[in-house]
């Protein structure tokens, strides 16, 4: 059922949203969530992801949403400044580490590469998460079902054979301002490349590349500590309830 109180509260008054249940929180234990969200379709679907992503919201597959918690604000949206960001010296240490890789663009389609480097990264690092028992099924509509302008880069490495393995992937969309990073999985062993880190620091490149100004990385959860490495990817935007601000991490 559409919640009118919820989405004059957002200043969404005018669009099909609707609220959910409150669900257990999988960020901060004994708390409860809820989010307001849309469906994506047609012609104005990219406009309109794009304006609510800098709005704070999320996309999934042709849902977007945000969080709208009853008595809790402890996840943050922020995005990377993509004009200010430098590479510092442990960035520049993680971006020559994996200067044999080759990027690759795609357009939103699953292969069994994909979810054989999907599956290896869920089960070494999220046994207990939301999407520990992804079907393959599940994996195809979680990337193909898009009505936005999404891509998919891929990180290669060539093998001791010659042959090439994929190592990397990120889910992306394409945004007027900037790109944000739907989701992202790496091969677990390889974890000595930083691949989380370097997905990052690499679309930030791809971004300068392409004339936009953000990276959005989705929510920094205040209290959660595996939210917690977003905080330093300097310089970096928070949104307030007065707008994008500057957040700042003596760590970063």
């Amino acid at each position: 059922m559409r919640n009118e109180e919820i989405s004059r509260r957002l200043g969404l008054d005018g669009g099909d949203f609707y609220i959910t249940a409150p669900s257990p929180c999988p960020y901060l234990r004994g708390r409860m969530e809820r989010k307001v969200f849309a469906y994506l379709g047609g012609p104005s679907a990219p406009t309109l992801n794009s304006a609510l992503s800098g709005r704070g919201f999320r996309r999934s597959q042709n849902i977007i949403y945000m969080p709208a918690c009853d008595g809790c604000r402890a996840c943050t949206p922020v995005r990377v400044v993509v004009g200010e960001f430098d590479l510092t010296r442990s960035r520049r240490r993680i971006v020559s580490r994996n200067g044999d890789l080759v990027r690759r663009m795609r357009a939103p389609r699953a292969t069994s590469d994909q979810f054989s480097v999907l599956r290896a990264y869920l089960d070494a690092r999220h046994q207990d998460g939301g999407m520990a028992e992804m079907t393959v099924l599940d994996y195809a509509s979680m990337i193909e079902e898009t009505a936005v302008d999404t891509i998919l880069i891929e990180y290669w490495r060539q093998t001791e054979d010659g042959d090439e393995a994929l190592v990397a992937c990120a889910l992306t969309d394409r945004l007027g301002d900037g790109l944000s990073m739907v989701y992202s999985f790496f091969e677990p062993e390889e974890s000595a490349r930083s691949l989380g880190a370097y997905m990052i620091l690499d679309h930030v490149a791809l971004a300068r590349d392409l004339g936009l100004s953000y990276v959005y990385l989705g929510y920094w959860v205040d209290g959660s500590p595996k939210m917690d490495y977003k905080k330093s990817y300097q310089p970096l935007e928070r949104l307030t309830a007065g707008g994008w601000t500057r957040m700042t991490n003596a760590k970063a």
